[in-house]
């Protein structure tokens, strides 16, 4: 919580790792570079909780999953006197049924502007203009959902350049704004999410999974055997 609070001398970034996120840092340095530097990068898949519970069993690791994190934040009445939200990512349907069920169900929660960036890279010019606008709004925490890895690269460089609180929320908004379905707390538990999802969006997922589950099964083997 003290990450958040509006007192802050500087940006801090916050990521969650999944095993999309852990393959594609294996096999891009620059990526890799970025998470490495987060202020917090939490567990977030539970594929990911096993293999660190196994690689690194001298700590006690459990999921912290981006979608609940941003729910208990948005819902949390002592922050909702200080934080000011900033929404980034989603297409405008789904930020326009995103910010109507945050009257319903977050009314506490202060939420400043958002915008809803065009699925391609930004030139300078646009990004110092979005920057501004953030400035302008107050917002002292930025939700960013842009897709993985381009979110988290976003997230880093405005905690870089601002004294906000970034964090990566993946497919958060599509899940609040109900757009998507979220998989059920058992299929979760299991670490069989990643199929639930995939039946639903293959099209769009199908990469994430059928390169990316692989990339992180190589992974988790090669640094057992270090």
């Amino acid at each position: 919580m003290e990450a958040i609070k509006n007192n802050k001398e500087e940006g801090t970034s916050i990521h969650f790792a999944n095993a999309y996120n852990i393959a594609l840092a294996e096999n891009d340095l620059d990526y890799q570079n970025t998470m490495n530097a987060g202020d917090l990068v939490f567990t977030d898949g539970v594929p990911v909780v096993w293999a660190a519970n196994r690689l690194h069993p001298q700590h006690k690791w459990e999921r912290v999953y981006g979608p609940d994190v941003t729910t208990w934040i948005l819902e949390n009445q002592e922050l909702g006197k200080s934080a000011k939200h900033y929404f980034l990512g989603a297409t405008p349907d789904t930020m326009n049924k995103l910010l109507n069920q945050k009257v319903k169900r977050f009314p506490t929660a202060q939420v400043v502007g958002h915008d809803c960036p065009p699925f391609r890279e930004q030139t300078a010019q646009e990004l110092n203009e979005r920057d501004q606008r953030i400035k302008d709004s107050g917002a002292t925490v930025v939700w960013v959902g842009l897709g993985t890895p381009k979110q988290d690269f976003e997230v880093q460089r405005l905690a870089d350049n601002m004294k906000i609180t970034a964090i990566a929320v993946s497919a958060a908004f599509d899940f609040l704004a109900e757009t998507v379905p979220q998989a059920p707390q058992w299929i979760q538990k299991s670490g069989l999410e990643w199929g639930y999802r995939l039946a639903r969006e293959p099209r769009r997922l199908a990469k994430r999974y059928f390169w990316g589950n692989p990339q992180f099964i190589k992974s988790v083997v090669t640094h057992r055997n270090d």
